[in-house]
Protein backbone atom coordinates (compact mmCIF):
# COMPACT_ATOMS: atom_id res chain seq x y z
CA UNK A 1 0.00 0.00 0.00
CA UNK A 2 1.29 3.07 -0.98
CA UNK A 3 1.55 6.00 1.48
CA UNK A 4 0.97 9.47 0.34
CA UNK A 5 3.31 12.06 2.87
CA UNK A 6 0.94 15.73 2.95
CA UNK A 7 2.98 17.99 4.62
CA UNK A 8 2.37 21.98 6.03
CA UNK A 9 5.42 23.12 4.51
CA UNK A 10 5.70 26.90 6.63
CA UNK A 11 4.52 24.55 9.53
CA UNK A 12 7.64 22.17 9.26
CA UNK A 13 9.58 25.36 8.03
CA UNK A 14 8.76 27.21 10.96
CA UNK A 15 9.52 24.32 13.29
CA UNK A 16 12.79 23.59 12.19
CA UNK A 17 15.64 24.69 13.68
CA UNK A 18 17.97 23.87 10.31
CA UNK A 19 15.14 24.82 8.12
CA UNK A 20 14.67 28.06 10.24
CA UNK A 21 17.73 29.43 9.20
CA UNK A 22 17.51 29.25 5.42
CA UNK A 23 14.01 31.38 5.83
CA UNK A 24 15.42 33.57 8.38
CA UNK A 25 17.17 34.88 5.14
CA UNK A 26 14.35 34.74 2.49
CA UNK A 27 10.97 33.01 2.44
CA UNK A 28 12.14 31.44 -1.04
CA UNK A 29 15.39 30.11 0.54
CA UNK A 30 13.33 28.38 3.05
CA UNK A 31 10.76 27.00 0.70
CA UNK A 32 14.33 26.19 -1.44
CA UNK A 33 15.56 23.94 1.30
CA UNK A 34 12.62 22.08 2.30
CA UNK A 35 11.83 21.09 -1.08
CA UNK A 36 15.20 20.14 -1.44
CA UNK A 37 15.18 17.90 1.80
CA UNK A 38 12.00 16.29 0.33
CA UNK A 39 13.53 15.43 -2.52
CA UNK A 40 16.59 13.86 -1.04
CA UNK A 41 14.25 11.52 1.09
CA UNK A 42 11.97 10.77 -1.76
CA UNK A 43 15.25 9.01 -3.68
CA UNK A 44 15.75 7.12 -0.29
CA UNK A 45 11.85 6.48 0.28
CA UNK A 46 9.88 6.62 -2.74
CA UNK A 47 6.63 7.86 -1.22
CA UNK A 48 4.04 10.39 -2.77
CA UNK A 49 4.82 13.93 -1.33
CA UNK A 50 2.80 16.80 -1.76
CA UNK A 51 4.16 19.77 0.12
CA UNK A 52 1.56 22.62 1.03
CA UNK A 53 2.31 26.42 1.18
CA UNK A 54 0.28 29.27 2.29
CA UNK A 55 -0.69 31.22 -1.54
CA UNK A 56 -0.99 34.63 0.28
CA UNK A 57 2.63 34.56 1.70
CA UNK A 58 3.87 33.46 -1.76
CA UNK A 59 6.23 35.71 -3.05
CA UNK A 60 7.68 34.02 -5.88
CA UNK A 61 6.94 33.62 -9.66
CA UNK A 62 6.24 29.46 -9.28
CA UNK A 63 3.00 28.50 -10.40
CA UNK A 64 0.10 27.43 -7.80
CA UNK A 65 1.00 23.10 -8.50
CA UNK A 66 4.47 22.15 -9.89
CA UNK A 67 6.36 19.40 -9.32
CA UNK A 68 10.15 19.50 -8.55
CA UNK A 69 12.20 16.31 -8.25
CA UNK A 70 9.58 14.01 -7.56
CA UNK A 71 8.06 16.18 -4.67
CA UNK A 72 4.40 17.94 -5.35
CA UNK A 73 4.96 21.10 -4.40
CA UNK A 74 0.90 23.12 -4.03
CA UNK A 75 0.13 26.96 -3.04
CA UNK A 76 -3.26 27.48 -1.78
CA UNK A 77 -5.52 30.40 -3.80
CA UNK A 78 -4.91 33.58 -2.76
CA UNK A 79 -7.03 33.94 0.87
CA UNK A 80 -7.24 30.81 0.76
CA UNK A 81 -5.27 28.71 3.64
CA UNK A 82 -2.99 26.32 3.37
CA UNK A 83 -4.52 24.45 5.76
CA UNK A 84 -7.95 24.31 4.28
CA UNK A 85 -5.85 22.64 1.20
CA UNK A 86 -4.53 20.27 3.42
CA UNK A 87 -8.06 19.28 5.20
CA UNK A 88 -9.77 18.66 1.91
CA UNK A 89 -6.83 16.51 0.52
CA UNK A 90 -6.60 14.60 3.80
CA UNK A 91 -10.71 14.28 3.23
CA UNK A 92 -10.25 13.07 -0.51
CA UNK A 93 -6.90 10.34 0.55
CA UNK A 94 -8.34 8.76 4.28
CA UNK A 95 -6.31 6.52 5.28
CA UNK A 96 -3.38 6.09 2.50
CA UNK A 97 -2.23 9.79 4.27
CA UNK A 98 0.18 10.73 6.21
CA UNK A 99 -0.47 14.39 7.71
CA UNK A 100 2.84 16.26 8.82
CA UNK A 101 1.38 19.34 10.95
CA UNK A 102 2.31 20.90 14.44
CA UNK A 103 -1.44 22.49 13.71
CA UNK A 104 -3.71 20.63 16.37
CA UNK A 105 -6.99 21.45 14.29
CA UNK A 106 -5.40 19.90 11.00
CA UNK A 107 -4.34 16.90 12.88
CA UNK A 108 -7.55 16.60 14.49
CA UNK A 109 -9.39 16.93 11.15
CA UNK A 110 -7.03 14.35 9.43
CA UNK A 111 -7.48 11.97 11.87
CA UNK A 112 -11.06 11.88 11.55
CA UNK A 113 -10.62 10.73 8.71
CA UNK A 114 -8.45 7.47 9.21
CA UNK A 115 -5.06 9.32 8.18
CA UNK A 116 -2.12 9.16 10.32
CA UNK A 117 -0.81 12.61 11.62
CA UNK A 118 2.86 13.54 12.58
CA UNK A 119 4.24 16.44 14.22
CA UNK A 120 6.64 18.57 12.14
CA UNK A 121 9.57 18.11 14.75
CA UNK A 122 9.07 14.19 14.81
CA UNK A 123 9.08 13.84 10.82
CA UNK A 124 12.06 16.39 10.69
CA UNK A 125 13.26 13.74 12.75
CA UNK A 126 12.60 10.63 10.66
CA UNK A 127 13.86 12.79 7.85
CA UNK A 128 17.19 13.18 8.96
CA UNK A 129 17.30 9.21 10.43
CA UNK A 130 16.00 8.25 6.51
CA UNK A 131 20.05 8.99 5.66
CA UNK A 132 21.91 7.88 8.50
CA UNK A 133 22.22 3.96 9.70
CA UNK A 134 21.04 2.30 12.34
CA UNK A 135 23.47 2.16 14.91
CA UNK A 136 20.91 0.31 17.65
CA UNK A 137 19.69 -2.63 15.39
CA UNK A 138 20.88 -6.19 15.79
CA UNK A 139 23.69 -7.68 13.67
CA UNK A 140 22.56 -10.49 11.20
CA UNK A 141 23.58 -13.22 13.15
CA UNK A 142 21.66 -11.77 16.45
CA UNK A 143 18.27 -11.03 14.50
CA UNK A 144 16.71 -15.04 15.23
CA UNK A 145 13.92 -15.58 17.16
CA UNK A 146 15.23 -16.21 21.68
CA UNK A 147 12.72 -18.17 23.45
CA UNK A 148 10.94 -16.29 26.13
CA UNK A 149 8.49 -17.19 28.74
CA UNK A 150 7.28 -13.67 28.82
CA UNK A 151 3.47 -13.31 28.15
CA UNK A 152 2.11 -11.34 25.58
CA UNK A 153 -1.35 -11.87 26.06
CA UNK A 154 -4.40 -9.59 24.75
CA UNK A 155 -4.02 -6.56 27.86
CA UNK A 156 -0.42 -5.88 25.58
CA UNK A 157 -1.80 -5.47 22.40
CA UNK A 158 -2.73 -1.99 20.72
CA UNK A 159 -5.91 -0.92 19.47
CA UNK A 160 -6.38 -1.59 15.72
CA UNK A 161 -6.33 1.97 15.02
CA UNK A 162 -2.89 2.11 16.63
CA UNK A 163 -1.37 -0.93 15.52
CA UNK A 164 -2.63 0.44 11.78
CA UNK A 165 -0.61 4.24 12.55
CA UNK A 166 2.40 1.97 13.62
CA UNK A 167 2.78 0.03 10.77
CA UNK A 168 2.53 3.31 8.24
CA UNK A 169 4.62 5.61 10.78
CA UNK A 170 7.53 2.63 10.19
CA UNK A 171 7.25 3.06 6.80
CA UNK A 172 8.60 6.63 7.05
Amino acid sequence: MSVHIIIDGYNLIRQSDRLGRFERRTLQAGRDALIDMLAAYRSVRPHRITVVFDGSEAVCDRPPRDRIRGVNVIFSRYGELADTVIKRMASVEKDKAVVVSSDRDIARYAAGFGCVTIDSPVFEYKLMMAFQPDEDAPAEENSGWIPTTRKKGPSRRLSKRERQKRVKTSKL
